[in-house]
């Protein structure tokens, strides 16, 4: 891991120096690896998938880990997107003058190395050493020991890529192994090294990485996102809504956990919302209101309230209005996204404005979290920090910034 740290370190000096276009000539040779090696992941993707399979790795957890031919061109494409986005190293973000004559910029700079830890997840290996590539950012990855003939096929694609641009491979290292260990050398024995730790997986990983990390950490510990539906809305769209924000995948992060319908709508809206959830093979774990629409509601219980379930269960609660949605957000949230279905602007607005999450929407699913449908190319997590980086983490969210100050002679006096 010493080593790992030393030629990361290395590593990124040279892509300091390093053109935009040399490192987009790196990314269009990663997706082109991805898409000319899809048979050699595919089938590292399915040794894993049998050994999650035996040893009971959860359903969530399975589709998370699965890969297929499209989602490698997904990934291939990710990369390509990726590519096509500015350069952000060099740019400058503030300028201005002083009195004296000194003259100031505000500049971007890459912020270091950067280790990444993940598991379930091989699609990340490729989205994060992208994107600390796009960003001169040398990359640590440590995917899950499920997921790690995965990574390393993908990682293999991502090294091709590397030296066909001239950069050096240790610009983007895989972990070589699966011991817990290597872990917790990455949070607390790797500060000379590692600039920021994120953390991309379960609450048990998250937690573990907020708790023993020696370094700055961006990422998010759980994504309970809600979906309030306004007296306001249009009940064919809040269907929709609904549905494709618990279930177009229940395992991700974005999607809802926790639907919240206004009580001035809950004789025409409620019903038929649950009824849909209900039909679509989703539990229904509801307060008094909630049951009272349908015999198969399960009664909730408050711990429902803060649940991140990544399945398809969802709780449902009749509240007073867009405040009494804010303030129950405001309790049981997590701060990552929440989505109103208002026709109402004013009472969206007051949503917008009052919601302090990281993401939150109008009109439109939680499961648009993600920092591909933000036009960022791809994404390394969703942060839900107050500091530094919120909400999908990109190319620009992976930077600092220094000043560099211009004079003719001046002194202070």
């Amino acid at each position: 891991m010493a080593g790992l740290g030393r030629a990361a370190v290395a590593a990124q000096r040279v892509l300091a120096l390093s053109s935009g276009e040399q490192r987009n000539r790196a990314l269009h040779a990663m997706a082109a690896a991805l898409r000319a090696q899809q048979s050699r992941v595919l089938a590292a993707n399915e040794r894993d998938c049998i050994a999650a399979t035996a040893v009971g790795l959860g359903k969530a957890a399975l589709d998370r880990l699965r890969l297929d031919a499209a989602r490698v061109e997904a990934m291939a494409g990710g990369v390509e997107a990726i590519a096509a986005l500015p350069d952000p190293i060099g740019t400058v973000m503030a300028e201005w003058s002083r009195p004296n004559g000194l003259r100031i910029q505000r500049v971007r700079v890459p912020l270091g190395v950067i280790g990444i830890i993940y598991e379930s997840r091989p699609n990340v290996t490729c989205d994060a050493g992208a994107l600390c590539l796009k960003s001169a950012n040398a990359a640590i990855l440590r995917g899950g020991s499920e997921s790690h003939h995965s990574s390393t096929a993908i990682h293999a694609c991502l090294v091709e890529g590397l030296r066909a641009a001239g950069l050096p491979d240790a610009c983007i290292q895989l972990v070589p192994t699966t011991d817990r260990a290597a872990v917790g050398l990455m949070l607390s024995g790797m500060a000379d090294s590692i600039d920021v730790i994120v953390p991309r997986g379960g609450k048990s990983l998250i937690a573990r990485v907020q708790q023993e990390a020696r370094v700055p950490v961006i990422g998010h510990l759980e994504g309970i996102c809600h979906v309030y539906v306004d007296a306001s809305a249009n009940l064919e769209m809040a269907r929709s809504i609904v549905l494709n924000a618990k279930l177009r995948r229940t395992g991700i992060c974005g999607a809802a956990e926790t639907l919240l319908v206004d009580a001035a709508a809950a004789r025409t809206h409620l019903a038929p919302l649950v009824r849909e959830l209900l039909d679509a093979g989703c539990e229904v774990r509801g307060d008094a209101a909630t049951r009272s629409v349908d015999t198969r509601v399960v009664p909730a219980i408050e711990s429902d309230w803060s649940t991140e379930y990544l399945d398809a269960i969802i709780s449902v609660r009749v509240v007073e209005g867009v405040d009494g949605a804010i303030e129950h957000i405001a309790h049981y949230g997590s701060d990552h996204t929440e989505s109103i279905v208002a026709d109402d602007a004013a009472a969206a607005e007051r949503f917008l404005a009052r919601v302090d999450s990281a993401i939150v929407l109008h009109n439109a699913s939680t499961q648009f979290a993600d920092g591909g449908e933000f036009g960022m190319g791809a994404e390394i997590g969703i942060s839900t920090d107050r500091f530094h980086a919120r909400g999908p983490v990109g190319v620009e969210q992976l930077t600092s910034y220094k000043y560099v100050v211009r004079g003719s002679g001046q002194v202070r006096p």
